[in-house]
């Protein structure tokens, strides 16, 4: 399957009867839960001495995803352009990989 595939697929769930602005509301706001539901998974691994739920934690990693796509189609936009226009960025500010010393003195 293919990104844009997944966000068609994703979508056929949404509540249709949002208007685009609930859409992406409800959209940003469901990134930020199930972020928040993910680092507390990880949390309870690093901190509290629980063993890493990963089935757990590649779920809410799948619901991320979800409330991403919910957000680009609240937008009008395909989840494979915000994903190319992040790799763009990214090529540009690291662009020989990952550098400490650019990341600190960033100037964007």
């Amino acid at each position: 399957m293919t990104i844009n595939e997944y966000q068609m697929l994703a979508m056929t769930t949404a509540n249709k009867e949002l208007s685009s602005t609930q859409m992406l509301e409800n959209g940003v706001m469901g990134l930020c839960g199930e972020a928040g539901e993910a680092i507390d998974l990880v949390k309870k691994h690093l901190f509290h001495g629980h063993e890493l739920k990963r089935d757990e934690l590649i779920k809410e990693l799948g619901d991320v995803a979800w409330y991403l796509a919910e957000s680009c189609a609240a937008l009008g936009v395909e989840l494979e352009e915000v994903l190319t226009l992040n790799i763009e960025k990214l090529k540009k500010r690291y662009p020989e990989g990952f550098d400490k010393q650019r990341s600190i003195n960033r100037t964007e």
